[in-house]
């Protein structure tokens, strides 16, 4: 099966689906809703698009490295807005090092 030469890839996949969910749900919790807005939209687009990738594996869809790419891009710019309230933040901190490790898991398929 084509999903298990991408075993790996599929546990960060989801591991930073699980964090982007966890910051998106624990943002929407912070005094400062606003100031949170961007972090709150991009754990939202970074979450979907790792939870996709993992299915287009699983399906061995042809369009897998050029969905890698695009998730890669997502997870990037999330775990950047995710790194900037990180000193603030907890689960930001811990939603950009999941963002950034599968950026560069999904750069490397692309």
């Amino acid at each position: 099966m084509a999903h298990e030469q991408h075993q790996q890839l599929l546990e960060t996949l989801h591991d930073c689906m699980a964090a982007c969910n966890h910051c998106f749900d624990a943002c929407l919790q912070e005094d400062d809703v606003k100031m949170m807005a961007e972090c709150i939209r991009l754990d939202r687009e970074c979450a979907n698009m790792c939870a996709y990738l993992e299915q287009a594996i699983t399906r061995n869809s042809p369009f897998v490295s050029q969905l890698a790419k695009v998730c890669a891009e997502i997870c990037q710019a999330c775990g950047d807005e995710c790194q900037k309230h990180a000193d603030m933040h907890d689960h930001c901190k811990r939603c950009a090092e999941a963002c950034h490790k599968c950026a560069e898991a999904c750069r490397s398929i692309a």
